[in-house]
This record gives structure tokens, C-alpha cells and sequence, in this order.
């Protein structure tokens, strides 16, 4: 599974990207982060709970990806 980053939410605050053990997080040409699923472990062999989650300051803003919007 991968998280992902609720884009209307997001303040554009980095504190996401410089915990991600994966660097699955990146800057997108709309100025907000964006999780590449395909990269994206969940922390899973890292650390207990996803990271991004752990030390954003907007609640509900990272969440699980649900597995039938993984269509590109």
C-alpha cells in the first residue's frame, strides 16, 4: 500500500519530504508534494507508523491510498 497527499490540504511546509526513508516524496509543478505510490512502503521496515504522517502539521492531509485510484 502507499499514502498519499490530499493536494488542497497541503501547506508546502517540507516536513514530509526530509523524513521519507524512500525519498517517495517529491515537489510537483504545482507547488505542492506529491507520494509516488510505486515508491511509497508506508515506513514499513523503518519505523512503526508512516513518517509524513507522524510530522505533518495538517490533520487528514496524508491518508491512505486507496488501492483503485492507483490508475495513471
Amino acid at each position: 500500500m502507499a499514502m498519499q497527499i490530499d493536494k488542497e490540504k497541503c501547506i508546502s511546509c517540507y516536513a514530509c519530504e526530509q523524513e521519507c526513508p524512500t525519498k517517495a516524496i517529491s515537489y510537483d509543478e504545482d507547488g505542492k508534494f506529491e507520494i509516488d505510490p510505486y515508491t511509497c512502503v508506508e515506513c514499513e521496515g523503518f519505523y512503526e507508523e508512516p513518517q509524513c504522517v507522524a510530522v505533518c502539521p495538517v490533520d487528514g492531509c496524508i491518508t491512505r491510498l486507496e488501492e483503485n485510484k492507483w490508475a495513471f
